[in-house]
C-alpha cells in the first residue's frame, strides 16, 4: 500500500515538472527574430498590367513580316505575358513606315502621343534608318560618307531631344532602342566604307541610351549581313517573318543583359 501511495505522489511530482516546463517557455514577442523577417517579397511577386507602346519606323511597325505578326514589337510584346510581374499586355503600336526622327518630334507633340506615352511602362523603338535613307536618295550617284557624318551631328541632337520630350512626360518607363543595320550588304559581302558609316551612327544611338539609364541598346546589325540566312523581306530592305522573329529574340536576349529588374525597379524578371 505503502509503495502505490509512493508511486502515486511521483506521478503527481512529474506532472507539476511538465506544466512548468510548459508555463516557463518563452512567449512569441520574447523569442529572436526568425530567419523569415530577413525575407523580402520582391515586388513582380504581385503581377500588373504591364502597358507597352512602339514608336519609330516601319521596323516597329513590322513592314514585311508575311505572317502579320506585329514585327519584332507583336512578338516581343507576346512574349512579354511569360515574364514575371505581367497579369497582362495593353500594347499599341504608334510607329509608323518611313518616319524619320525629326518626324518624331513633331509627333511626340501631338496631345494623343503624349498620354499614351505617360501610360507606357516599357517603350520600343526603332529611329534613324530613314534619316539614312534620305541622304542616299539625295546623293544616289555620288555618294560618299561626308553627308552621312553631317547628318549624324544633326541626327544625335535629335535623338538627345526625343530622349528628352519622352523622359519629360515619364521617367519611369524602360526605352528598349534598336540599333540599324545595312541592307547594301545584299548587293556586296565585302567590307566597305558604308559599314564603318552604320557603325558610327549605332554608336551614337548606343551613347544615348547609356546616358539615359534606364534605357537599353539592342544591336541588329549582324541580323542581316547578306542575306544567306533568307531575312529580307522581298523589297530586300524591311526583314520578313524570319527576320523579325530574330530581332525579337535579340530584343529579349539584350533586355536580360540590360537588367530587367533593375530598369523597372524591381517590378519586372524574366
Amino acid at each position: 500500500m505503502r509503495r502505490i501511495f509512493l508511486l502515486i505522489v511521483f506521478s503527481f511530482v512529474l506532472t507539476g515538472c511538465q506544466e512548468n516546463a510548459i508555463y516557463e517557455t518563452t512567449s512569441f514577442s520574447e523569442r529572436k527574430g526568425l530567419a523569415l523577417f530577413d525575407y523580402s517579397v520582391p515586388d513582380y511577386f504581385i503581377p500588373e498590367k504591364v502597358t507597352v507602346i512602339g514608336l519609330g519606323d516601319s521596323l516597329t511597325q513590322g513592314v514585311g513580316d508575311e505572317l502579320k505578326r506585329g514585327g519584332y514589337f507583336g512578338r516581343v510584346a507576346l512574349a512579354m505575358n511569360d515574364w514575371k510581374g505581367v497579369e497582362e499586355i495593353d500594347s499599341k503600336n504608334l510607329a509608323k513606315r518611313g518616319r524619320r526622327s525629326d518626324q518624331l518630334i513633331a509627333q511626340l507633340e501631338s496631345d494623343d502621343i503624349q498620354a499614351e506615352i505617360k501610360k507606357a511602362d516599357v517603350i520600343y523603338m526603332t529611329i534613324g534608318g530613314n534619316d539614312m535613307m534620305k541622304i542616299v536618295k539625295a546623293n544616289l550617284f555620288n555618294l560618299t560618307a561626308k553627308p552621312f557624318y553631317v547628318e549624324l551631328g544633326m541626327f544625335e541632337n535629335r535623338l538627345d531631344e526625343i530622349f528628352k520630350m519622352v523622359r519629360g512626360l515619364n521617367g519611369d518607363a524602360i526605352i528598349v532602342v534598336a540599333g540599324l543595320y545595312n541592307p547594301l550588304s545584299i548587293v556586296t559581302d565585302e567590307a566597305n566604307e558604308f559599314e564603318t558609316v552604320i557603325d558610327d551612327w549605332n554608336e551614337a544611338i548606343e551613347i544615348q541610351t547609356i546616358m539615359d539609364g534606364k534605357a537599353c541598346f539592342v544591336p541588329v546589325v549582324d541580323l542581316f549581313v547578306s542575306n544567306e540566312n533568307m531575312v529580307y523581306h522581298s523589297d530586300f530592305f524591311h526583314p520578313n517573318a524570319k527576320g523579325y522573329e530574330s530581332m525579337a529574340n535579340r530584343f529579349i536576349e539584350k533586355i536580360d543583359q540590360c537588367g530587367l529588374t533593375e530598369l523597372s525597379d524591381g517590378k519586372l524578371d524574366m
